[in-house]
């Protein structure tokens, strides 16, 4: 057994480990908590429609019931269309490879480069053509990020807000762990036929400035859990082990003594 010595000095090294795990805890640690500090945003690109979106396009006008062709359900996906929900009298249409979709009327149109809001304006000004006062409202109705590793909810996000940062997101997942790397969070996008591999620092403010803060459709966020994430449970699953053989042998021995 150990002596109390030797106790006391055991407990005084598992609190100084405590104490400099602590240190790689807090977020943005290089922030001036003292007062408030202002930093100006320059990061916030636009977000743009790309291949694979699924566009919800709904158009009105003062005849609606020649517009509602751009308004009815589907079922499932067939061809360029696709339904959100059998309650939503938004039509999706899917963005295909070459940046295009095909609408009613018009036929093929680019969008692909274009904002919701440049979209928007093409197509009201276009529609006026066939509708007199166009009313045009356009969403990405399949804008979701993949949050995996140590973080509290692990999954897929279906975002609402076209403008989503790596923070907002990691909150839909509950954020990290305490055993989570903060300075080894990364970033997976496909952009441009190349998929990038962007470490993020989530315990500097710098964060903020970084041009991959705001999130774009598809976008993976990995967080990598510490060695003490891999520790904990390779000794759990070590003693449950060793509790299990234990009572493997414990029942041989009994049912040798009472055959």
């Amino acid at each position: 057994m150990l002596k109390a010595k030797q106790l006391y000095y055991l407990l005084i090294l598992i609190t100084l480990s405590s104490c400099g795990t602590y240190k790689t805890v807090p977020y943005f640690q290089d922030l001036d908590r003292t007062q408030p500090s202002t930093q100006k945003i320059e990061n916030a690109g636009p977000l743009t429609i790309q291949p694979a979106d699924i566009l919800g396009i709904n158009v009105n006008s003062r005849n609606p019931e020649s517009s509602s062709i751009f308004n009815y359900n589907l079922n499932r996906v067939t061809g360029n269309n696709y339904d959100l929900s059998s309650a939503n009298p938004v039509t999706g249409y899917l963005v295909n490879d070459k940046g295009e979709i095909n609408l009613p009327l018009i036929g093929n149109m680019k969008v692909a480069g274009l904002t919701t809001y440049e979209l928007t304006t093409k197509l009201n000004t276009t529609l006026l053509t066939y509708f007199k006062d166009p009313v045009v409202n356009i969403r990405i109705l399949n804008f979701k990020v993949s949050i995996l590793g140590d973080v509290q909810r692990p999954n897929l996000y279906t975002l609402q807000n076209e403008r989503t940062t790596i923070t907002q997101a990691l909150s839909l997942a509950g954020d990290l762990n305490i055993t989570a790397m903060r300075k080894n969070v990364i970033l997976i996008r496909e952009e441009n036929g190349e998929r990038k591999f962007i470490p993020m620092d989530l315990t500097s403010k710098r964060i903020y400035e970084s041009p991959y803060f705001y999130l774009k459709n598809n976008d993976e966020i990995y967080v990598q859990p510490d060695r003490s994430k891999y520790a904990t449970v390779d000794r759990g699953y070590r003693v449950t082990t060793l509790i299990l053989s234990g009572l493997s042998i414990i029942a041989i021995v009994l049912s040798n003594l009472y055959r």
